[in-house]
């Protein structure tokens, strides 16, 4: 899927469905979508390839091979530009709206005052999008039409999949800007989020980090992504509900000035299925342990 503008996005999101559900995993892509509204683009100052640089490009097609191995895989379509999924549902910033937004809104968060909210002010080096403050209408609008669906089906798919395996993980699928690398601190290929610990099993991030260091990747934990609203609103270990986030540097299988695929992203695709097949043993050992006890 190329990225593209549309009069309407038909349906906002997707879930690829294996032919059976092989195990407990949830695989999830919230900022890959490449489906950009014609009306949104028309509203910002900036040009279509800036827009582009807050999109988590090909992550979906990155973990796309989970699906033939039994794993669904949910995605949106729009971009994160226009609508971030990964917040809470009402993280707005008032200096962007004409109007008074609700009492409930949560209008201090470290998230609105860096830009990034439900409704993003700045995109790449803090960039403003919008030519012009939105209504407050057209932000219920969009959270209505495209927050609350997908995080509704989302919760009805973790739900159904915890009734029918007696656990359930989420793996939220991000990618991050490659950045400068430093002498100090070598440069992350992938960074685990569990939110220090408190969103998964520990065997989880443990089998992830294994296994993607054993096939020569840098992978760190929790810095500078520990994981966002997804991963500590789905995350509950105690309940048998996990949560993990995956991020991907995208130097690792793009061109990040081009938006094309790199020389190595069918590697990096193949390698992440085999890392979701470890994941796969996994499920059949460790965390089905809690539920063959309790029978």
């Amino acid at each position: 899927m190329t990225a593209c503008l549309a009069d309407t996005i038909d349906p906002p999101f997707e879930i690829l469905m294996p032919e059976t559900p092989a195990g407990p995993f949830v695989f999830n892509s919230p900022h890959s979508g490449r489906i950009y509204p014609r009306a949104f683009v028309e509203q910002t100052r900036l040009d279509f390839e800036t827009l582009r640089r807050s999109e988590d490009s090909f992550v979906d097609e990155l973990f796309a091979d989970v699906v033939s191995a039994g794993m669904p895989l949910m995605r949106a379509l729009f971009p994160r530009a226009f609508l971030d999924l990964n917040r809470e549902p009402y993280e707005l910033d008032p200096r962007m709206f004409e109007g008074r937004l609700p009492a409930f809104a949560n209008t201090r968060s470290i998230r609105v005052s860096g830009g990034l909210g439900t409704i993003a002010r700045v995109v790449g080096d803090s960039q403003e999008i919008y030519l012009k403050r939105l209504t407050v209408a057209e932000a219920m609008e969009r959270i209505e039409t495209f927050y609350k669906p997908y995080h509704q089906t989302l919760r009805r798919m973790i739900g159904r999949t915890h009734r029918t395996f007696g656990t359930a993980v989420l793996v939220d699928c991000h990618s991050m800007p490659s950045g400068p690398a430093r002498e100090d601190m070598p440069r992350a290929d992938f960074v685990l989020g569990d939110r220090y610990g408190t969103s998964c099993a520990a065997v989880i991030a443990d089998v992830l980090e294994q296994e993607l260091r054993g096939r020569g990747y840098v992978v760190v934990r929790n810095k500078p992504y520990a994981g966002g609203y997804i991963t500590e609103h789905y995350g509950n270990p105690s309940a048998g509900l996990h949560a993990v986030q995956i991020e991907i540097n995208r130097g690792l299988y793009m061109d990040e000035a081009t938006y094309q695929r790199g020389p190595d992203f069918y590697k990096v695709r193949a390698d992440l299925a085999a890392v979701a097949l470890r994941l796969f043993d996994l499920a059949a050992t460790e965390l089905a342990a809690p539920r063959a006890a309790a029978e």
